[in-house]
């Protein structure tokens, strides 16, 4: 009898997948809890059950604190689930209008040190703010002022990342909402802007 010989399994070695919670909040429209006895139950079914859902002055409030591998993957399935509820994407937050006490909170800084910077008595050329100039309470940009305090040493990739993140996703839902078709879908859309915002980051 001839014998025959097996050769040992290798087992394939398993990649380890590491995932965070994030929070974010997506605001939307097309559903209405007394008109749509489903509603609750439609986002539901739909994935969204890692987000506090309220109705909140005629808009749909979704504060998501969803797991995810990365900050990018957490937005870009929180938005196809939002759709797959059957609910229209409005804009994703948080603002990227900010005022000094917001900039201190994101940046994990005092209020004290971001006037310093503000001023000009701390580091050179601070964005400056884009709303509400000429009052004692103006705004900035989000992303312009992370990605300075990156680049000052002052800020985390990370959050220089996220700002930029929202503000792409964002970019391409009022894109959407205004009649022009994105050549890309949303999640590509989303890591394309993110390699060119790092590259952008690290070349300066």
């Amino acid at each position: 009898m001839q014998e025959t010989l097996f050769a040992p399994s290798i087992a394939a070695p398993q990649r380890t997948v590491m995932t965070m919670k994030y929070e974010f909040t997506i605001i939307a429209s097309g559903l209405d809890p007394e008109v749509d006895e489903d509603f609750e139950d439609r986002f539901f079914e739909a994935g969204c059950d890692d987000a506090t859902l309220s109705f909140q002055k005629g808009v749909i409030v979704l504060e998501f604190n969803r797991e995810a591998e990365s900050f990018l993957e957490a937005i870009a399935a929180g938005y196809a689930d939002t759709l797959k509820a059957g609910a229209h994407v409005e804009r994703i937050e948080p603002d990227h209008l900010v005022s000094l006490s917001d900039i201190a909170r994101r940046a994990g800084l005092s209020r004290a040190a971001i006037s310093l910077y503000v001023k000009g008595e701390r580091g050179e050329d601070f964005p400056a703010p884009i709303a509400r100039v000429t009052t004692e309470s103006p705004l900035w940009n989000w992303v312009d002022v992370a990605k300075w305090l990156y680049q000052h040493k002052q800020g985390d990739l990370e959050v220089a990342l996220q700002a930029n993140i929202v503000s792409a996703a964002n970019t391409y839902v009022w894109a959407n909402n205004h009649g022009v078709t994105p050549k890309t879908e949303f999640a590509s859309y989303l890591r394309e802007c993110t390699v060119s915002f790092e590259m952008e980051l690290k070349a300066a």
